[in-house]
């Protein structure tokens, strides 16, 4: 068996992903400026909010790549080959689990869908969609400086994340290895019938979860849940620390909020119900609120100093419970 063709996916992925709206090369290069003076912008911003100064400055020696949704995909194959051992072109869980069709496929529906992702797992890269950020603006009718340097105040929140918490990057992956690890040492024929019967709960409207959480072990659901726990934490923080920006630096921040709380908390119905359900979508959105909620309440009991513990090591990390009730972390972190 040889190791999974992730740039054939990569490759299929940019072929399928749709090019987004054209503009004029005029455009797109004051767009690409744009968003890379907004990025350096942001740094010193978060830094300043969350107390983590010097993690800011490590982050600044980070690469920012402005990219399309074509490169954007193929920046994620070589993300998800870490994260499933096949960098190297060794047997992993996805080169006995999927296709190369599959995997395109899959890029290129969530390709039009982000706007900007930081990588801790293959050289401490932010990557910026430009042409998703450019749909928004006009979608949203929104600022489009103030917007940008929005989308980059989210994603350097996850730069400085990772700088303060050098150790964090290994601990994800960990996480993922175990759950994918685990996985790929079930039988083919039964992890295909959990998922197909997790799928056809989700067409019939019976799914309360996505198909991905639905078709795991009890075990799985374990690491799962940590890496859930993990995620809704640095998504959380990240949604905060853009809301900590006044209006005196982002004029347009109020809009910018509320323009994007309304697409969050608006409901879909048949196959796009469906697919956010398959994609963990629904679940993305959750850890947004869920992380948001949790990281409000340290701060407003003992601020960023106190929150900042949680970058210390990876047993300060909230579990999935504390999550849900910070008083929890708080007693057990802070005493």
């Amino acid at each position: 068996m040889t190791g999974f063709d992730w740039e054939a996916a990569a490759r299929r992925a940019a072929q399928l992903a749709p090019a987004g709206r054209t503009t004029s090369p005029a455009r797109i290069r004051g767009l690409v400026h744009s968003l890379r003076e907004a990025a350096v912008a942001a740094l010193p911003m978060v830094g300043e909010i969350t107390g983590l100064g010097s993690a800011a400055e490590a982050a600044a020696g980070n690469t920012v790549y402005v990219v399309d949704r074509a490169r954007w995909a193929e920046a994620n194959a070589q993300t998800f080959a870490v994260y499933s051992g096949d960098a190297d072109g060794d047997d992993g869980f996805w080169s006995s689990r999927s296709t190369v069709e599959e995997v395109g496929v899959v890029l290129a529906l969530l390709s039009p869908r982000v706007l900007g992702q930081f990588d801790p797992f293959t050289g401490s890269r932010l990557l910026l969609v430009a042409p998703n950020i450019l749909a928004a603006e006009r979608e949203h009718a929104v600022d489009a400086m103030d917007f940008r340097l929005w989308v980059c105040l989210h994603e350097q929140t996850h730069a400085v994340q990772f700088a303060a918490a050098p150790w964090l990057a290994e601990y994800i992956g960990e996480r993922i290895a175990a759950l994918t690890g685990s996985m790929g040492e079930r039988e083919e024929a039964s992890l295909l019938t959990d998922f197909a019967g997790a799928i056809g709960t989700a067409v019939r409207g019976e799914s309360q979860g996505d198909v991905i959480t639905s078709a795991l072990t009890e075990s799985e659901r374990v690491e799962f849940d940590a890496l859930i726990a993990t995620m809704s934490l640095l998504e959380g923080h990240a949604d905060v620390v853009m809301d900590a920006v006044g209006p005196e630096r982002i004029p347009g921040i109020k809009r910018i909020r509320a323009r994007f709380d309304q697409k969050r908390g608006g409901s879909s119905r048949g196959l796009g119900s469906m697919m956010k359900k398959m994609l963990g979508l629904d679940m993305k959105l959750a850890q947004y609120r869920d992380g948001a909620v949790f990281v409000r309440a340290v701060i407003d009991e003992l601020g960023h100093e106190g929150l900042n513990a949680v970058w210390a090591a990876p047993e300060n990390l909230p579990s999935a419970a504390e999550i849900a009730e910070p008083e929890l972390w708080l007693a057990r972190v802070h005493g």
